[in-house]
């Protein structure tokens, strides 16, 4: 197997030329690309790179991250680097690769916001929020009183729809939570009455508080997790 060969040649005074030849593969133990430049040295006559690939048998992404490397390593010497004797493939890909600007991610360009802006920015975005909010209340009016005066533009089959959906679609979850979640009052509640001898009232505690305030807050919480993510989803689609 032909392993990935380069040949550094001055053509002339002012052209380097590195002739490509063999399997240019990543697995393959490529030569480094410092080793144009290294042929250069401080010989300031050369202004132009050629490459020859007529004998590369195979290649693959090695070959772009060594071609990449010597024009990344030409561009600050103002050297010219002529690519029209590579594959049509593997220019393709360079000028795809180099189409896309360097991003600075050193940080020395980021702007840091004063107290002032700061805030003026939090008043602004709260602002918003609240004529969103304040708009999407007044439609939601607006839309009510069209419902009752029967110029509501909405089908009544979809009405029915939702309700069901949101109605006895949703019942056999929310009694299932509810269930549970009483099961564990009831084994928490009944660790602790018999420490005082009050474990009569273990049922008191469930009923009281699954009624009055757990099952009016589980059904909110699996309503509202529940029917509007469905909600979202249909919008969404």
């Amino acid at each position: 197997m032909t392993a990935a060969v380069l040949e550094i040649l001055v053509t002339d005074n002012s052209t380097l030329t590195v002739r490509l030849s063999g399997r240019w593969l990543l697995r393959n133990e490529l030569p480094a690309a410092a080793a144009v430049m290294d042929q250069i040295g401080e010989n300031t006559a050369i202004r132009t790179i050629n490459f020859d690939a007529g004998d590369i048998e195979v290649w693959d992404s090695g070959l772009l991250v060594f071609l990449s490397r010597v024009l990344e390593m030409a561009g600050p010497r103002d050297l010219t680097v002529d690519t029209a004797n590579l594959p049509e493939g593997v220019r393709a890909l360079l000028n795809l690769a180099t189409a896309v600007p360097e991003v600075d991610l050193s940080g020395r360009h980021l702007h840091h916001e004063g107290m002032v802006e700061h805030v003026g920015r939090l008043t602004l975005r709260y602002t918003g929020g609240f004529l969103q909010g304040l708009e999407f209340t007044g439609d939601v009016i607006m839309s009510f009183y069209r419902l009752l005066r029967g110029k509501a533009q909405f089908r009544l089959v979809d009405l029915f729809l939702i309700i069901e959906q949101t109605g006895p679609n949703a019942l056999p979850v929310v009694s299932l939570v509810s269930f549970l979640v009483g099961l564990i009052l009831a084994y928490m509640g009944a660790a602790q009455l018999e420490r005082v001898g009050a474990e009569i009232y273990i049922a008191d505690l469930v009923a009281i508080g699954m009624v009055r305030e757990i099952a009016a807050l589980m059904t909110g919480i699996i309503m509202a997790g529940r029917t509007g993510a469905a909600y979202a989803a249909e919008i969404g689609t």
